[in-house]
Order: structure tokens, then C-alpha cells, then sequence
């Protein structure tokens, strides 16, 4: 099936010019967000990268109640609100209640529904109806394929804005593996694919109390993604990983972010050139 563009702004999504969703995984501080939106926000307007600022206002899904979980709904789409209006950037949060569609989808131009949720057909149909994009987090415990669902689900509402992110799949016990057939089979389904390269190195509980990660990986399996021809690549972000309040071990260093994408932008090209030159006039890539 031939893959579905999602516009953005300018910017069509799927047509072959890689994008990036990155961010800290939670708000922490609106100070915070707001300075690394713009640093993020600067770095892919220096390499031409459409860009998608992501945080979450609620961290529904940690592993212990004693967790930091972020500012809460109305204070948290305050500060991304505050972002768009000083930054001029589309933003990304994710929903966990059907509750909390509506006031999201007044702010965020990307509704995003978490791993955990990706065959909750209420919400689904909710962030379908809203009619913003709709970013899917493949479960990890569902094959790529089955993923036709929640786009199915989301396109019953007329809303065919539909993306789908690959973070990878439970294996054994605390850790989690990608297979990368997974991002040729769901782009099968006609919806631009994501990878997350930083929740793909997450070890989910893997501290007892939170979870860890082999953040050392992820510049491996990124450069994986990108080889293997994804739409846009998904990272958490933070300019202090070993301060993070939610989600550091599996984050990328800030300060290490431009060189990482300057090499995945020369690998985006390669492979994009591979596919003959009309892809490759489309890509835009450096």
C-alpha cells in the first residue's frame, strides 16, 4: 500500500524528508521545556529537519506511585501552549484518558497515544475525531502487522492522519528488542513510520522502582532505523540525562544530539539516493 502523507504545516510527513519528535520525556520545569524546545527547535532549523517538539504533561505509566509524573493537564498544556506561541514549533504530547482529548487537541498539533494504549478503540476513535494528527506507539507486545487496527480505527473517523512508531518488543524479562522488518511492514499499512530509538533501549522496570536503559545503543539502533528507511525519527532529549526526572538512562545527551544527526541526515541520504533519483529529489536531504 502506498504510503499515506501526513501535511504539517508546510511540511508533508512520508514523502520522504526524514523529520524528528524530540524532547524530554516529561515536563519538568516550564523553564525547562522551554529552553530545550529551543535548542532542539534551532538545531533542526540549521539542518533543515522538520521538527516536532515533544513532552508530556502526565507520566500516567511509571513504574512506582512515588515517580514524578510531570505538571498535570491544565498547567502542562500552559507551557507547550507557551512554547508554540514563542517558538513557532508544532508540539507533541500524549493522551492517557478519553477525558483528555478534547483540551490536548485545542493546544497539540500531534495527539500521541502511548505503547500501553494502542488497542484502546475509546481513545482511538476520540483522538481520531479530534481530527489532529494521531501518532500510535506500537505496543510491545504486538506484532507490526496488527498495527492495521489502530489505523483502521483512527481512519473510521475520516481522519487519516495517521503516523506509527516503532519502540520496540518485550523480550523476556526488563528488556525489550527491535526487529526491523517491523518498519517496512507497518509502513505496508500506508502511514508514515517512526522509529524511537530511545524507549527501544529502555529497560522497563529494569531499576526495581523505574526503569533503566543502554542509552549507548541508541545512536546504533538509529542509525539502523534511518538505513532501513523510516519516515521520522522519535528521541527523548535532555541536556542532563543523569538529572532527568523521568526516563534519563534511555535519553540522548543534548550536547551529543547535533553530530548524532548530522551522521543519520548523511546515512538518510545514502539510502534515499539508493532508491533512485526521484526519491531522492523528494527527500530534501542534505
Amino acid at each position: 500500500m502506498k504510503v499515506r502523507p501526513v501535511p504539517l504545516g508546510r511540511h508533508r510527513l512520508g514523502t520522504g524528508q526524514l523529520f524528528l519528535m524530540a524532547g524530554p520525556c516529561v515536563i519538568e520545569t516550564p523553564r525547562h521545556a522551554l529552553r530545550m524546545a529551543r535548542r532542539l527547535a534551532d538545531l533542526a532549523r540549521r539542518l533543515d529537519v522538520p521538527f516536532i517538539f515533544k513532552a508530556s504533561f502526565d507520566k500516567a505509566n511509571r513504574s512506582s506511585v512515588r515517580s514524578f509524573r510531570g505538571p498535570g493537564l491544565e498547567r502542562g498544556l500552559e507551557v507547550l501552549a507557551d512554547i508554540k506561541r514563542q517558538l513557532g514549533v508544532p508540539v507533541v504530547t500524549d493522551v492517557h484518558e478519553i477525558a483528555q482529548v478534547e483540551p490536548v487537541a485545542h493546544v497539540v498539533d500531534v495527539i500521541q497515544i502511548p505503547a500501553f494504549l494502542c488497542r484502546q478503540t475509546d481513545l482511538l476513535l476520540a483522538a481520531g475525531r479530534s481530527g489532529r494528527i494521531v501518532n500510535v506507539k506500537k505496543g510491545q507486545f504486538m506484532a507490526p502487522l496488527d498495527m492495521r487496527g489502530a489505523v483502521e480505527k483512527i481512519a473510521s473517523t475520516g481522519n487519516h492522519r495517521v503516523l506509527l512508531t516503532e519502540r520496540g518488543c518485550s523480550f523476556g524479562y526488563n528488556n525489550l528488542v527491535v526487529d526491523m522488518r517491523s518498519l517496512a511492514l507497518m509502513r505496508s499499512l500506508g502511514a508514515p513510520v517512526v522509529f524511537d530509538a530511545t524507549h527501544s533501549v529502555q529497560r522497563p522496570a529494569g531499576l526495581g522502582d523505574r526503569s533503566g536503559g543502554d542509552s549507548q545503543f541508541i545512536p546504533l539502533l538509529a542509525r539502523a532505523g534511518v538505513a532501513a528507511g523510516v519516515d521520522g525519527l522519535f528521541l527523548e532529549v535532555h541536556d542532563h540525562p543523569e538529572k532527568a526526572l523521568s526516563d534519563g538512562p534511555n535519553s540522548v545527551r543534548l550536547a551529543e544530539l547535533p553530530a548524532l544527526l548530522d551522521r543519520l541526515l548523511r546515512i538518510h541520504q545514502a539510502a534515499t539516493a539508493a532508491l533512485g533519483p526521484r526519491r531522492a529529489r523528494r527527500s530534501g536531504a542534505r
